[in-house]
């Protein structure tokens, strides 16, 4: 699951990197959560500000987040939506490992640097379609979002190519090129230090 992410790269590099000529004014943000805008690149040349998460039908106060890549075509929320993929650029994303003492939150980047998750859009909000994970982060983690190459990204926004043609797209990224971070632990509070 990827429910919150970073996008700390101001527009005009964003724009470079993604060679995008429309290009919306954005503040580099921390972290991106659920119904937050988010910047989204819905056509080469063009990006725009969404919130993050799809309306859902049964539960307004929970948008939906991500999209599995495996049962797209089956589930009704996101079938009508194949044909409107778009790209969410990130600079990181945010995962908890479960332990013993509870969650801990790891810092997910490409080593690479700039990057975008494959997303679906019904021109209003988008959702993150997510996969297995690659096996650097597997231990964080049995799900992550689907990240695109270059190349992956240019056939992702390709209006004209079917979903069928694209889905092969919908993988973990490949090549060792994720990097973990896990927050430390907090030092215990002053008071608790002889108990």
């Amino acid at each position: 699951m990827c429910s919150r992410f970073q996008l700390k790269t101001p527009s005009d590099e964003i724009a470079s990197f993604f060679a995008i000529e429309d290009c919306p004014d954005w503040t580099p943000q921390t972290e991106i959560r659920p119904t937050d805008l988010a910047m989204v690149i819905v056509d080469p040349n063009q990006a725009v500000l969404m919130p993050f998460g799809l309306p859902a039908p049964w539960d307004a106060k929970k948008p939906i987040l991500n999209a599995r890549a495996e049962t797209l075509e089956e589930k009704a929320t996101f079938s009508p939506l194949l044909e409107q993929r778009c790209l969410i650029p990130a600079s990181c994303y945010f995962e908890w490992r479960e332990t013993e003492t509870g969650k801990r939150k790891n810092l997910i980047t490409l080593k690479e640097g700039l990057f975008a998750f494959a997303g679906l859009t019904d021109g209003r909000h988008f959702a993150i379609v997510t996969c297995a994970p690659a096996p650097e982060i597997a231990r964080i983690h049995n799900r992550m979002p689907v990240i695109l190459t270059a190349t992956g990204r240019q056939a992702w926004l390709m209006k004209n190519q079917p979903f069928g043609e694209v889905q092969h797209l919908l993988r973990p990224i490949d090549g060792n090129c994720l990097d973990a971070k896990e927050e430390a632990l907090a030092p215990p509070a002053q008071g608790d230090l002889f108990t």
